[in-house]
């Protein structure tokens, strides 16, 4: 009964491995992948900002797609990092519910990026004539600041919730980062209200925005069909399939994590879940619209070739 009453201040995350041979490895590799991932979105950053071609607001929303991946993969692999070689892999229960609130909006922020990216391509291909004055820097800037907004309100939502549990006796997290599943398991009171209010938020803002953007997309090849060259339509398609890709590997990923029924639940299969979306897709990203994107590929061999003329 002892255990069951005292009162949790830190949590201990068990990450992917306890053993310390199999830990070295895999800070090795989280290590090159996190260096990938800041590297990767930099240079599309700064090739976006150089690059007055590029000054369109499709680049404008892949510059802050870029930052979003940046800050979500800088929420978690940091300090996964130095749990790999700490001796004592432990977080402050504030410190954990502060991680969470910052995946959580990097989450919703990506997601309604993506949104707002679907929305410039369904514009661009379906009322092209009418694509300056609906994609205007004004309204570009308000749809970007609404990603944060929405964001910001899916985090606290949730946030606010988990602060109201109370945490008590058992205090490992089976996971690499303060995820909200894993979290309310560890709860000593009813996690109900925060069941039902992560489940809501999901389906306000998650499905709305994936509703959304299937919607456009159905408009976007329902255009493109109906172009008569086969030239007119690879071009068409060549111009949305680095996003259709990147919205692909977030969608099917998170929301399989949040919605598969507790029955096929694993600690490994939650992490691979979590794995995927919150470290893998940010590292993806660049390299998808890197290798699919011409402008951008053209972009990026300019800047290198003017480093070597400096050099």
């Amino acid at each position: 009964m002892e255990n069951q009453t005292t009162v949790v201040t830190e949590f201990i995350l068990l990450g992917l491995s306890s053993d310390p041979q199999m830990q070295i490895f895999l800070f090795s590799v989280f290590l090159v992948i996190y260096l990938i991932t800041l590297g990767g979105n930099i240079v599309i950053m700064v090739v976006i900002r150089a690059d007055s071609h590029l000054h369109t607001p499709m680049y404008f929303f892949l510059f802050h797609l870029s930052f979003v991946d940046i800050c979500y993969s800088s929420v978690t692999v940091p300090n996964m990092l130095m749990n790999f070689l700490a001796a004592h892999k432990t977080i402050s229960v504030n410190g954990c519910i502060t991680q969470m609130f910052f995946m959580l909006l990097s989450a919703g922020a990506e997601v309604f990026i993506l949104l707002a990216m679907a929305y410039d391509r369904y514009v661009a291909i379906c009322d092209p004539l009418r694509y300056m004055e609906r994609m205007s820097k004004g309204i570009c800037v308000l749809l970007v600041s609404g990603t944060w907004t929405t964001g910001f309100f899916y985090a606290l939502l949730n946030t606010v919730f988990t602060l109201k549990l109370h945490f008590c006796g058992y205090n490992q997290i089976h996971h690499f980062s303060c995820e909200l599943p894993p979290l309310l398991q560890l709860s000593c009171t009813e996690t109900l209200t925060n069941q039902v209010g992560l489940l809501t938020s999901i389906v306000i803002f998650g499905s709305s925005s994936f509703l959304f953007t299937l919607i456009s997309y159905i408009h976007i090849i329902s255009t493109i069909l109906r172009i008569r060259s086969a030239e007119g339509r690879r071009k068409a398609f060549s111009t949305c399939s680095s996003h259709l890709i990147v919205v692909g590997l977030l969608y099917l990923t998170a929301f399989f994590q949040y919605t598969k029924p507790s029955s096929v639940s694993s600690v490994m299969l939650d992490e691979m879940f979590s794995f995927q979306y919150s470290i893998l897709t940010p590292m993806l990203n660049p390299i998808i619209y890197s290798l699919k994107n011409k402008e951008v590929k053209t972009a990026v061999g300019k800047m290198l070739g003017k480093i070597k003329f400096l050099k």
